[in-house]
């Protein structure tokens, strides 16, 4: 089941369209409604079902930089949770849009890459531009999962 072009953009598509979601519940029903939707949104995208996400968010640091757990991932997603205190919460900060700026994508049967920027629109109407790395696998369904996911602010010299 090898992957094709058209999947990474659905992925992408599918990936923001979860994040915008997830802004949406939060201001309508609160940190539960929004935690238990960030659940069900990793367990539909991310490959953590196959063995640890390389996951570095754009907005996490320290020792609590990597997230290769779920917990990790809904943590920095929804924040509100001890074991991670600095997270806000990614997920939850109004997002109304992503666009995508491809850079390049690489492709090899089930495994395919995706690189480029991601432009975060929230409600207020403020983008935020971020560096973006998706690496994706398809599962024994066909199921494409995410297995890295790097994000990083644009270097400013």
């Amino acid at each position: 089941m090898s992957i094709t072009e058209a999947d990474l953009l659905q992925a992408r598509t599918n990936w923001a369209d979860a994040l915008v979601s997830l802004s949406k519940t939060f201001e309508d029903g609160g940190i539960d409604a929004a935690r238990a939707l960030a659940n069900e949104i990793l367990d539909a995208a991310y490959g953590y079902n196959l063995g640890p996400v390389l996951f570095k968010p754009t907005l996490a640091s320290g020792e609590k930089t990597f997230r290769p757990t779920k917990d990790g991932a809904l943590a920095y997603f929804v924040g509100h949770d001890e074991n991670y205190p600095l997270d806000g919460g990614f997920g939850i900060k109004g997002w109304r849009s992503v666009d995508y700026d491809s850079s390049a994508h690489f492709i090899d049967g089930d495994v395919g890459m995706w690189m480029g920027w991601a432009k975060f629109t929230d409600k207020d109407g403020n983008v935020v531009t971020v560096n973006k790395t998706f690496g994706y696998k398809k599962d024994e369904e066909g199921t494409l999962r995410v297995v890295l996911h790097h994000s990083s602010l644009p270097y400013e010299p």
